[in-house]
This record gives C-alpha cells, structure tokens and sequence, in this order.
C-alpha cells in the first residue's frame, strides 16, 4: 500500500491509524523494494530468517509486487520465521496480510530470547487461521521450560496440561482466502487485544503479556502467507 492510501485509510477510520498520542513509531516496513537477484532471499531492512538453519538454504521468502511472500520449502523441517528487532514493553503492531489458501496460517510471535526461562525466547503468539484466531501466552504455558521439558520427556501431568490450556484461547473469526486483512495488536500490561479491519475480534488476559521486554517480532509461517505495511509502535 502506497503512503497516500495509506494516509487516507488513516483519515477514513474511525479508530487513530496510530496506537494513541503517546506512542512513538519504532519500525515501519511497506516491501516497496526490489531484489538484485531471484535465487536467494534477499529482504533487506533487517529481516532475517530460519531458512540457512532449518530449510537447508532454500528461498522461503520472496518479495513481491511491494508485498512479503512467505512459503515453506519442501525441505523444511520447521515453520518458516522471518524475524526482526521490536523493542518494547507495551506497544502496537499493525500488518495487512492475505492467507492465499483456506488451510494457510500466519502467527506473529513476540520474543525474548535473553529470558532463559522460556524454550527460544518465546513468550506470546496471535495466530490467525481461515475459522478463528488465537492468543497464547506461552512464557506462561506451553513454552515455559519446566512445562516444556516435561512435554519432551512425556511426564507432563494432567493438571499441567489443564494449566497450559488455560493460557491460551480461541476466538471464532472468518479469514476468506486471497483477501487482504488489516489486523492490530495491542500490548498493554497483560492484557492483548487484536482487531481485524478495525473490528476487535479477540481479547485476552494473561500475566505473560506483561513481560517487560519484547525484543524480537517473528513472523511464524508453516504453509503459505503474503504480509504488508508492518508497524510497530512503543509507548
């Protein structure tokens, strides 16, 4: 989306394009660039991915008529993540996306990988699918390292799954494939709200969110997703 369409969806909302008056825009990416070359990812502006770790290499990421193409390779053995720096304690994403077919999912997952005590930094993920969306607090519940260790080693009791569980909650909502969505999540204290199209869809209340330092935004793909026009503001 160019700046001015852009612009004017601002002024056409009722909900401020900005998170309130006192956020300060951190990071801003619209993919309006070209690569030198087709064989190997080329995103530039700090992105990085898991393919040279996890997809022996291959492209995985493509860019695309000013959007980001996100498909996993055949020799993957993991969700495609595209990572970037996104520093804050409270604060406000805002990312167009299209899922091009109805089993697609897109997860945006904010980590810390200092805080050892979760498996690779995780702490919360908002998941979208083409029937609901989910919010998880995972630094409190599945990736936690005592629960995450007893999962591997098959000792996790039942009451530890029934905590797990409640860390994380389903939201019914309609994703139509090949359609663009503009979708916002707030991050305040432990509460995370997400809208799709300036419509709250889904809400969640968790002492994970809370986490005082969400340093990494990764963009988790295990089949196909196309993203634009990320935001990320800190207040």
């Amino acid at each position: 989306m160019n700046k001015l369409s852009l612009t004017l969806l601002c002024v056409a909302t009722i909900n401020p394009c900005l998170a309130d008056e006192s956020s300060k825009l951190i990071f801003e990416d619209d993919f309006e660039r070209t690569e030198s070359q087709e064989a190997k990812e080329e995103i530039g502006n700090g992105w990085t991915t898991n393919s040279k770790a996890r997809a022996g290499g291959n492209k995985q990421v493509d860019l695309k008529d000013g959007s980001m193409y996100i498909s996993i390779h055949e020799a993957a053995d993991h969700p495609v993540s595209v990572v970037h720096p996104a520093e804050f304690t409270n604060g406000t994403i805002k990312i167009r996306f299209m899922l091009e077919d109805q089993k697609d999912v897109l997860g945006l997952d904010f980590a810390d990988p200092q805080y050892k005590q979760v498996h690779a930094g995780h702490l919360f993920k908002v998941t979208v699918g083409s029937q609901k969306i989910d919010i998880d607090d995972s630094r409190s519940g599945s990736m936690n390292m005592e629960y995450y260790e007893a999962k591997r080693s098959k000792t996790l009791t039942r009451d530890q799954q029934k905590y797990i569980a409640s860390k994380k909650k389903s939201f019914p909502h309609e994703t139509i494939a090949g359609k663009w969505y503009a979708m916002t999540i707030k991050i305040r204290d432990d509460l995370v709200n997400v809208s799709v199209d300036d419509n709250q869809v889904a809400s969640l209340s968790s002492e994970g969110f809370a986490h005082p330092t969400k340093r990494l935004l990764r963009i988790s793909v295990p089949r196909n997703a196309v993203v634009d026009d990320v935001q990320v503001f800190a207040e």
